[in-house]
């Protein structure tokens, strides 16, 4: 409603109030509110304003007693909610997903990740231990589960070699290999030419980024082959047999022509262990810290350098010991003898583990495969052999060499080296797991001096090969594992990250008491020694009773499984027969016995009451 302005103004007429005010656009989070008489617009809600008159204010001065925090109204339960069964997802479209869940994984992949035995029944137990046995068994199929669908990030392949139109590769010469890779593959195949301190023994860290090398007249040097970076080179002045990376490329071990010695990477000598004396070879435990040696004198020492005690000193008993190889599955120890036997040894048995009588002339070299189940030996009667170590140590495949290899090394996957003379051999298998075929080479190579020492190099396909003109580097396509472990070998790791991981092995290190053959029995319940101690411990307790007893209590008549329901029961029988009347009333205790003391019973006490009569005469 407009107001008629007044004559002789020049206004504009005014309008009302309500219509004059600006609307307030409405937000779609604001709630809706009714509209006024008026028909005005609904605007923000307004904050509502506490009527502080309303409340009845306190004095200040007064005292107020304090509430009871326990509520005097009934508590009701609350009623549980009800979970909503999930429907079908959709996607931002509105389709709904065909493929729900995760994705399928194959059963065969499954299966390589997988260390439980399912053919192997639970045991009768209680329900407490077989509920445990069950949640570990459905932990265990989880995780390799897990570990199956993370396969799929491993980008790295193994490399292979092929000839072309049926070409067999041991034909093909390292130039050509060289020719054929990429610029950062070839420049790991070199040469050094070191004759005037040769021959040599070399080896690779863990992570396979170092290498050191030794020669026979004293020439001791550590690098980073990759990057052809020398981290240190002296003299000792004496002849050099073995060298050996400890736990980290930070620390060396020389095994000189007199003693041990331990030096760091700038080739500054730290220790000089004397115990050790005239050794010819080494091998170093990395889980557990040990380095073993074995010397001219026939013993084998384990020395523990995370403290610097010698932990085991055994004596093979076989004479001088120049042939061992460690097995990287169970770290048991494997020595070659001059009687063509090889045998097992951990330092928590004074005799060998086991013996295999592999040839019929003295052993030249032993190797072990990564996963344990492969031996490969060499022997004077230029037979090589391939043993399984799962139980049986049988030869599952053998073959004559014009020349009988002087050192044996297994790669990563599998593949086999030979060094006969001045020529190198490789064998390759079907896979990681399958024996190397020995029908024939895979690759041959020709060197400029003869062979003194051979080991693949870590995550790379590499063989290095120390030889009396230095040290080569030959590549073999498919030796290595394409992918490695960031967290446990990762050769691109720096200072503080290899200090890092130093700690966590030491806290993590296995105590020398647990090598065995299998380790999997560590989790097992050895139920024949059980059964053993129970059973002399049956024959201690018959024997410290009295002869007229003894009849009763009978290892041989009492099963090893009620031995434990037999013990409580002795008391009676014991005093049974030690209370019986001498003469008399023999027939009435008689009568209280069972019936197998019934039976043996009237000799028992006949040869007691003899015993008796000559004791009273």
């Amino acid at each position: 409603m407009e107001t008629v302005p007044k004559l002789g103004n020049n206004v504009p007429p005014k309008k009302d109030k309500l219509q004059g005010k600006k609307k307030k656009p409405r937000r779609y989070w604001e709630e809706e509110t009714t509209q006024t008489a008026a028909g005005a617009s609904p605007g923000p809600p307004r904050k509502r304003k506490r009527n502080r008159e309303l409340r009845p204010q306190k004095p200040k001065n007064t005292h107020s007693t304090k509430k009871s925090r326990i509520s005097k109204k009934p508590q009701v339960p609350k009623k549980p909610r009800e979970r909503r069964s999930p429907g079908p997802q959709r996607s931002l479209s509105g389709a709904q997903d065909p493929f729900t869940g995760p994705a399928p994984v194959p059963v065969e992949v499954v299966q390589k990740f997988c260390r439980i035995d399912k053919s192997k029944k639970l045991p009768r137990s209680e329900t407490k231990i077989r509920s445990r046995l069950e949640a570990a068994e459905a932990q265990e199929e989880e995780i390799s589960v897990k570990a199956a669908r993370s396969e799929l990030l491993l980008a790295e392949e193994p490399g292979f070699l092929e000839g072309e139109d049926g070409e067999d590769t041991a034909k093909i010469c390292q130039a050509d290999i060289v020719e054929a890779v990429d610029i950062a593959s070839a420049a790991k195949h070199f040469d050094l030419n070191l004759r005037q301190f040769g021959p040599y023994r070399l080896n690779y860290s863990r992570t396979g980024r170092h290498l050191a090398f030794g020669g026979r007249r004293g020439h001791v040097a550590a690098l980073d082959w990759v990057t052809k970076k020398l981290m240190c080179e002296i003299n000792v002045m004496e002849a050099v047999r073995d060298i050996r990376f400890l736990h980290s490329e930070a620390l060396l071990a020389v095994a000189q022509n007199r003693w041990l010695h331990i030096y760091d990477n700038q080739g500054i000598e730290l220790h000089c262990i004397r115990r050790c004396d005239r050794i010819t070879q080494l091998e170093f435990l990395p889980f557990h810290f040990l380095l073993a040696t074995a010397s001219e004198t026939g013993f084998l020492t384990y020395l523990d350098v995370s403290v610097g005690k010698i932990v085991a000193a055994l004596n093979a008993r076989a004479g001088r010991l120049n042939i061992m190889t460690q097995n990287p599955y169970n770290a048991v120890i494997h020595l070659g003898h001059s009687n063509g036997t090889v045998s097992l040894w951990s330092p928590a048995m004074k005799e060998p583990l086991a013996k295999i009588l592999c040839h019929r002339g003295g052993v030249r070299a032993v190797a072990v495969d990564s996963t344990g189940t492969h031996m490969a030996t060499s022997g004077l009667d230029h037979q090589l052999k391939i043993f399984d170590l799962r139980g049986t140590f049988q030869p599952l495949s053998a073959r004559t060499l014009p020349q009988g290899a002087g050192h044996l090394a297994f790669s990563q996957r599998g593949l086999l080296a030979a060094g006969m003379g001045d020529v190198v051999n490789i064998w390759a298998g079907q896979g990681k797991a399958s024996p190397p075929s020995l029908e024939q080479p895979y690759l041959t190579h020709r060197l400029s001096g003869h062979v003194h020492g051979l080991q693949f190099c870590p995550f790379e396909d590499v063989l290095g090969v120390g030889h009396s003109g230095g040290i080569t580097s030959m590549l073999v396509p498919g030796a290595a594992e394409p992918n490695f472990d960031g967290l446990e070998s990762n050769p691109y790791r720096s200072r503080k990250q290899r200090q890092e991981w130093e700690v966590k092995a030491l806290l993590e290190k296995v105590p020398a008491e647990l090598i065995c053959l299998d380790p999997r029995a560590l989790a097992e319940v050895d139920v024949i020694s059980l059964e053993q101690e129970e059973k002399e411990r049956l024959e201690r307790l018959v024997r410290s009773r009295p002869p007229r007893a003894r009849a009763f209590l009978t290892p041989t008549s009492c099963p090893h499984h009620v031995l434990r329901s037999a013990v409580p029961c002795l008391g009676s029988l014991f005093q049974v027969s030690l209370l019986s009347p001498p003469s008399g009333l023999r027939s009435r205790h008689q009568a209280s016995l069972p019936a197998k003391a019934k039976a043996e019973g009237p000799q028992l006490y006949s040869k007691s009451g003899e015993e008796e009569e000559e004791g009273h005469g």
